[in-house]
């Protein structure tokens, strides 16, 4: 980041902002881009790690959401589309076009008309909304086209399907690099910072009392923004009593060696029995299947997958697929909590909207709840919008056409320890590369891998550390790269010998090194235990594509 988070921590006690924002999400980086951008005097605190929530536990998406024609929820669907655009745009290292097969299974060697139609309908439909301008329409695909994308499909009752295009992206990469982004255009941003209270004068917030690293300090700001995601109720109650206007529902989700399922784009797959679909979708070495949407009313700082959650997953895969998964494929997961409004009839919390809404507190707080990743930067420019009217202020939304950082053009071919480090390297960081290629000619010994069996490399590390505010063991392997997610106990494996990497460049001394390494391996059995599954040391074996 555009100086170092001490030098933000001391922005945070000696100066006066225009707006805090409190949460570190894709929507607070958002909200904290789009303010620096407009030329505001920006702050962002985060208690934990940039997307340590639901922005690093999504489902990878960036998308319209073929689903929620169903709902009748158009508008959402229409400005999630044009959003998905802008982020290829402004981001396409980060932000890649993903093919999905939808598959058409007769019965009795016939289509069910009423089907074939519904079907039909929504894939034109979805174009017309937007879906068209990623360049591509919709086509029809007979079995044989579809299989060979997907293999894994079974092959009985298979007929003619259909084929979409949507967009991927590693969530926590995306929210990181907004931040970057943000802090690049002038804003104090930091993590690892605790909300403790609200400062109030004459009834009004006028800023927040933070502890970072031990220390207290007093951050003043003219307008308090509350993008606290799954946490806003919490924040808000700060204030006065306590809110309730979320309903959290966890989605989880799992990942599997590639070479089990061999897809080269995305898939949905109808649940037997159930109104909900599943999918799976290719991610490196791994492909992940997702995602339930259940209600939620455990502790909001560490859902977990169950062994009910993890069997339904591979239930649903194993209905629709030629294969026989069990819970020794499983190698990650991740249970993450939608941020869903209240106010419907439904039970479910899938038919709950993914709308966001904008509201100011008495004490003159703005929240901003609901939403989804692929529309932070629209939800961003409405809190914006209100902030600027609160400050007397008259000036415009300037991200539709800002790049984020390592957007500029990209060079291929970088000189790497081995083939394909290039082409992983941009993949993840795009024009700012050379920094990661320059660590390795000063020290070659950085060209290693970080997990064995992963693509992640011992620079990508240090790369955290020195330029992306990486505090913990647990930000390195969970979130700057995604290293427990792809194999979870792989990246426990080698849990000691990347906190002493961390270890070098921080100054831990032996204990703090020690009680870091168990803290995550700690970490990572609870999760394991939790959703009742076994061991599995190895990593998944190379697809030939690097994770993002």
């Amino acid at each position: 980041m555009s100086g170092s988070r001490d030098l933000a921590l001391a922005r945070l006690a000696d100066e006066r902002f225009d707006v805090l924002v409190i949460g570190g999400g894709i929507t607070g980086v958002g909200i904290a881009l789009d303010a620096a951008s407009r030329g505001l005097r920006t702050a962002l605190v985060e208690r934990d790690d940039f997307a340590s929530g639901t922005s690093s536990k999504s489902s990878k998406f960036v998308h319209g959401g073929v689903r929620y024609l169903e709902q009748r929820e158009f508008r959402l669907v229409y400005e999630a589309l044009a959003e998905r655009q802008i982020l290829l745009r402004n981001a396409p290292h980060l932000v890649k076009v993903l093919p999905f097969v939808l598959p058409v299974y007769a019965r009795g060697g016939v289509v069910p008309k009423k089907l074939s139609r519904a079907l039909g309908s929504a894939m034109w439909l979805y174009d017309l909304t937007g879906g068209a301008r990623i360049g591509r329409r919709h086509q029809r695909i007979d079995s044989d086209e579809a299989r060979a994308l997907v293999p894994a499909l079974r092959s009985e009752g298979l007929a003619p399907s259909y084929l979409y295009y949507d967009a991927q992206a590693d969530d926590a990469r995306l929210t990181l690099t907004v931040a970057m982004t943000a802090a690049e255009m002038g804003a104090a941003v930091a993590n690892h910072t605790e909300v403790r209270g609200l400062r109030t004068t004459g009834g009004r917030i006028v800023g927040a009392d933070v502890v970072a690293d031990g220390h207290e300090m007093a951050v003043d700001a003219t307008v308090v923004v509350n993008a606290g995601g799954v946490w806003s109720d919490r924040i808000r109650s700060l204030e006065g009593p306590d809110a309730n206007d979320l309903r959290p529902a966890k989605g989880i989700h799992i990942a599997v060696p590639w070479q089990r399922i061999r897809n080269t784009v995305g898939s949905i797959l109808p649940v037997s029995g159930d109104r909900r679909s599943i999918f799976v979708a290719p991610w490196g070495d791994v492909a992940y299947f997702g995602t339930t949407d259940t209600d939620y009313d455990g502790p909001l700082d560490s859902p977990q997958c169950t062994p009910e959650d993890v069997d339904y997953l591979i239930d649903g895969a194993n209905g629709l697929l030629d294969v026989s998964l069990d819970r020794g494929d499983v190698v990650g997961s991740w249970a993450g909590l939608r941020p869903l409004l209240r106010g419907t009839g439904s039970e479910r919390t899938a038919d709950l909207s993914r709308r966001h809404s904008v509201t100011t507190s008495e004490g003159g707080m703005i929240s901003v709840t609901g939403g989804k990743l692929t529309t932070y930067r629209r939800m961003a420019r409405d809190v914006v919008d209100r902030v600027v009217s609160r400050l007397g202020r008259r000036v415009r939304c300037r991200t539709q056409r800002l790049p984020l950082v390592g957007a500029e053009a990209v060079a291929r071919g970088v000189p790497g320890p081995e083939p394909g480090v290039a082409d992983h390297l941009a993949g993840r960081y795009g024009s700012r590369a050379s920094s990661l290629t320059g660590l390795i000619a000063q020290d070659p010994s950085l060209g290693g891998p970080l997990v064995p069996g992963l693509p992640y490399l011992r620079a990508e590390a240090v790369h955290a550390v020195r330029h992306e505010s990486a505090c913990t063991l647990d930000d390195v392997l969970s979130r700057r790269t995604r290293a427990r997610l792809l194999a979870r106990d792989a990246s426990a494996g080698a849990a000691a010998d990347v906190a002493q990497i961390l270890a070098a460049e921080l100054g831990w001394d032996s204990a703090t090194t020690s009680a870091e390494v168990k803290g995550y391996r700690a970490s990572v059995t609870a999760e394991r235990e939790a959703a009742g599954l076994p061991e599995t040391l190895a990593a998944p074996a190379p697809s030939g594509d690097a994770a993002s």
